[in-house]
């Protein structure tokens, strides 16, 4: 007598398993693992002590392929984040694990780098097994993190931007799936709508911010109604000291020229990421706004909300406590103090402005430094976000950018020479 059966519909998925019914998808699951991570040669993964680890243990896990360098600063940087965040996860009991694919120079370089880790690696001599991860998931640079889903097999579930999450989510991010992640992005632009200066900048404990002299405080309600810019920094931050002469200069222009307005003014507030009390006294020590407390927890905060990835970073916001821009350090060396107050219309002009002043500058010079001719660009003939590499500060928009080799530099950092001179090249 023929059995009943219940009707599936069997496929073989591109490496050739069977899937359909819930066994068939489990081993399918597992077989994905295995073809990623294994190789013909080896059914294991190699923990930060040199013990073997079996690909199979890592069934029905999120997990996060980290490609990543020891050589290359933001990949350490990104390291100890992940590292608190992995941390936190199996301490509560996550299904979670991160597997490291090098870019490593050599072996002593990775099994250092891998000693810093808490996770799995590929072995480093399997090579053949991490171009083929970087091919697979198309990694175009360094620090990357996949995330693949349990018991999911569309390329649709799985995640290139995970450092971004990471960043920008910490442990909250987990299971790292579409509806956790909507859930977050939601939660945020609540945040963002509702965000007033008062619960940006104060606490249950502390609702002043510092002044000069150091044991000043100042109300953070009297800044209601202000512009304010919140300047994330640090003395050990050499870009940060290089640019904190050029923002008190602008932030001096910008209150001189408010002080006829009194129904307008402009504040800076210094959010630190010192290291200990002295660094940040002698730095806060040479400005002249005022500052969150050193160690206050509100500065952490504040870099997760505004998701600062990197300092210095000034983040402008308006008389209402809404952002206006992330964007203030490079609005600064464009405008100068033509920058405020920092509104999306005053930008529009002032792009207006520079398109303008452009048709009016050589289409291309020599510039004292460099040996190559460097030709006036936009970010529609080829520019974009860039370094100037004369005054070391970000740019947009208009540059002289050498076509040979990249080095460009600000319209108003060039120092033109004649071509004919004999120029050292930078």
């Amino acid at each position: 007598m023929r059995k009943d059966v219940k009707e599936t519909t069997s496929f073989k998925d591109e490496d050739g398993f069977v899937s359909g019914n819930g066994v068939a998808a489990d081993l399918n699951s597992r077989s994905r693992i295995s073809s990623l991570l294994a190789s013909a040669h080896r059914d294991f993964l190699i923990s930060p002590n040199g013990q073997q680890v079996e690909v199979s243990e890592l069934k029905d896990k999120v997990i996060g392929l980290y490609f990543s360098a020891n050589w290359y600063p933001p990949c350490r940087n990104f390291t100890q984040v992940l590292g608190g965040v992995y941390e936190n996860l199996k301490s509560s009991g996550a299904a979670f694990e991160v597997v490291f694919i090098s870019s490593d120079e050599d072996s002593d370089a990775f099994e250092n780098y891998l000693s810093s880790m808490p996770w799995l690696a590929i072995p480093f001599s399997d090579l053949e097994t991490k171009k083929s991860l970087n091919r697979r998931f198309e990694i175009e640079g360094i620090p990357c993190l996949v995330i693949l889903q349990p018991n999911d097999n569309k390329d649709e579930a799985t995640l290139h931007d995970g450092v971004e999450l990471v960043y920008r989510y910490g442990v909250s991010a987990f299971p790292f799936t579409k509806v956790r992640l909507e859930e977050l992005e939601k939660e945020e632009r609540e945040k963002h709508e509702t965000q007033t200066l008062p619960n940006l900048l104060t606490n249950r404990n502390r609702d002043f911010l510092m002044g000069h002299p150091s044991a000043k405080q100042v109300p953070v309600s009297s800044l209601i109604g202000k512009t304010i810019g919140l300047f994330f920094s640090a003395q050990w931050c050499l870009p940060g000291v290089k640019f904190t002469p050029k923002l008190i200069s602008i932030y001096q222009k910008i209150k001189q020229t408010l002080d006829d307005y009194t129904n307008e003014d402009f504040e800076i507030v210094f959010v630190s990421s010192d290291r200990d009390q002295p660094s940040f006294d002698s730095y806060f020590g040479s400005m002249p706004w005022l500052a969150v407390p050193f160690g206050d927890p509100t500065s952490k905060i504040l870099a997760k909300h505004f998701d600062v990835r990197g300092i210095p970073c000034l983040v402008i916001l308006g008389p209402d406590g809404k952002t206006l821009t992330k964007q203030g350090r490079n609005l600064i060396n464009l405008y100068q103090e033509n920058a405020y107050p920092f509104t999306e219309a005053k930008m529009v002009l002032l792009e207006k402005q520079m398109e303008e002043e452009a048709k009016s500058l050589p289409r291309s010079e020599y510039h004292a430094g460099h040996r190559h001719e460097l030709t006036l660009v936009s970010e529609g003939t080829g520019g974009g976000p860039f370094i100037c590499c004369d005054c070391d500060e970000q740019g947009s928009g208009w540059a002289y950018q050498c076509l040979e080799c990249g080095y460009e530099v600000h319209p108003k950092c060039m120092r033109v020479v004649d071509r004919l001179r004999s120029i050292p090249e930078r």
